[in-house]
């Protein structure tokens, strides 16, 4: 009788060890893990390039710019729902104890670009600021003043400083993605950090295009790869 009853504590301890296994791969994120760090610091993120597309749409009739525009305002502001809407479902509120980008902590590239002007030709004039130094260093976040001057330009000037800027914004955008595909196996935030992978990524190479076409440079990019 010993004997089965071992074999029977055996099995129910190897019950118990997958069910825990179980939970805990697919329990909820804490307030601490990489998915709820990403989901604020994305929402923030893609704040700002909703922002920087209805900029230039009031402030440009070029068609091209402004379609570019209104799919970055759809798909982002669409994106921050989701955003909010997992925090939600996890019972986590939208503002964190911990600092922001602390989840993306030792990611390569992580931090602000390299030093970039506003000019349309892409050089750096005396006094301008940091490009990407904002918001906790988010990389790829346009400064206070770069947004100021975007607000005071119009026509080509505005189309040539906006695509410089979301160029920018979106490689900062395509770095915090691949930092939580690094960080997480939850399915549903992975798949939607590679879907901004693909999609920012095709767009850099839609804006580095209409930026040449405009006679414009991209800044120096911040990717690492």
């Amino acid at each position: 009788m010993q004997k089965p009853r071992m074999i029977i504590a055996g099995a129910l301890a190897l019950l118990l060890v997958a069910a825990a296994f179980l939970f805990l791969r697919d329990g909820t994120p804490s307030d601490a893990s990489a998915e709820a760090g990403f989901a604020r610091d994305m929402g923030t993120h893609h704040g700002q390039a909703v922002e920087m597309s209805f900029l230039v749409y009031n402030r440009t009739q070029d068609a091209d710019v402004r379609n570019l525009a209104f799919d970055i305002i759809n798909t982002q502001a669409t994106q921050r729902g989701r955003f909010t809407g997992w925090l939600e479902q996890w019972g986590l509120p939208e503002v964190g104890e911990r600092p922001s980008m602390a989840w993306m902590a030792g990611h390569a590239g992580h931090g602000a670009a390299p030093s970039a002007g506003a000019q349309s030709a892409g050089a750096q004039s005396p006094g301008a600021p940091s490009p990407g130094a904002s918001e906790a260093g988010m990389p790829g976040m346009a400064s206070k003043e770069e947004l100021a001057k975007l607000k005071s330009l119009t026509g080509k000037e505005a189309e040539v400083l906006f695509l410089q800027l979301m160029i920018r914004h979106h490689e900062g955008g395509v770095q915090m993605a691949e930092a939580l595909i690094e960080r997480s196996d939850r399915d549903e935030v992975v798949r939607m950090a590679q879907k901004i992978v693909g999609g920012q990524s095709g767009e850099i190479k839609l804006m580095t295009d209409l930026l040449r076409h405009r006679g414009g440079r991209p800044y120096p990019s911040i990717l690492t790869r």
